[in-house]
């Protein structure tokens, strides 16, 4: 198995209105959080079905697909590699630590391809984000990665945190949340929104507590986000303040 037939099968389920499409959709123009990624015209059912062909693939072809110029390449690499991520998390795996640990630090080590919000949404949570559920000590990187000048990594940092509020551990977030409140970049007021809203799901006195200290600072796409699920009369309140 190659990244090359990988490539292969996904341009023979390119489809041109796609390609038309795709390029706008994700800002892939001029000054757009996208610009200059490149659009087969594939749409993700048919690059799941590519990636359950090709879930062997090994790393080293891998890595050839997350350095694609093409958008559909990279993230068909992304889901083989949650896939091969998910195998090795069955107890049933002799040589679960390793691997997990093994294909944790290989997708850390290709973020440069993870470089899309959709890319992202698709392996952060997924990979990273359940690797620390059991890695307490090194949540520190999602602070890192928060600092970091490059948009998707800082994206990565919020979505990786996902598995962690869904255990109810929500330190993390709050903790990126108040370091990102100011973030330039609406991908990333949606994304710590978006990671706000979940956390009010399991506990809304917490999520109501944070907007309490930042509400009058907040992004209003990200209060938005947060408060999506709160009563209506509620959500006009926060909107209000």
């Amino acid at each position: 198995m190659t990244a090359k037939q990988v490539l292969s099968a996904l341009t023979a389920l390119a489809r041109p209105d796609k390609a038309d499409f795709l390029p706008g959709f994700f800002q892939a123009i001029p000054g757009g959080y996208g610009e200059g990624d490149r659009f087969l015209g594939c749409i993700v059912p048919d690059q799941r079905q590519v990636a359950k062909r090709f879930r062997e693939l090994p790393v080293t072809e891998l890595r050839k697909l997350l350095q694609s110029p093409w958008h559909e390449c990279r993230l068909t690499g992304v889901i083989i590699l949650v896939d091969q991520f998910q195998r090795a998390s069955k107890p049933s795996n002799p040589r679960r630590r390793a691997q997990r640990d093994e294909l944790v630090q290989f997708y850390l080590d290709n973020l440069q391809g993870v470089n899309n919000w959709d890319i992202v949404d698709s392996s952060a949570p997924k990979i990273l984000g359940e690797w620390l559920l059991e890695m307490p000590q090194q949540r520190s990187m999602l602070q890192q990665l928060a600092a970091s000048q490059n948009l998707w990594e800082r994206r990565v940092a919020v979505l990786a945190t996902f598995p962690l509020i869904r255990s109810g551990e929500f330190d993390e977030l709050l903790r990126l949340a108040e370091c990102l409140l100011h973030d330039e970049h609406e991908l990333m007021h949606k994304a710590i929104g978006w990671m706000l809203r979940e956390l009010g799901k399991r506990d809304s006195r917490v999520l109501r507590a944070f907007l309490s200290r930042h509400i009058s600072s907040m992004p209003r796409t990200m209060l938005r986000y947060a408060i999506e699920k709160m009563p209506l009369a509620e959500r006009q309140q926060w909107l209000a303040k």
